[in-house]
């Protein structure tokens, strides 16, 4: 196998683990009242720093009107 090819499966998983977090990241923030699709991007970037925020915020109250 070549270097390429070893390198190549290394990062493969590194980006599906980090691709299922931002979806789980998602499924929390609309839990939380919270934009899915925003902090599917942020979590993206922040991984899981953005995972972190999530748990430490509040959950949004709905608007009474």
């Amino acid at each position: 196998m070549d270097q390429f090819a070893i390198l190549a499966s290394e990062r493969a998983g590194f980006f599906v683990g980090w691709g299922t977090l931002s979806l789980i990241n998602a499924g929390i923030a609309q839990g939380k009242n919270r934009s899915g699709l925003a902090w599917w991007a942020l979590s993206l970037l922040l991984g899981p720093l953005a995972t972190l925020i999530l748990v430490l915020l509040p959950k949004v109250r709905a608007k009474l009107f």
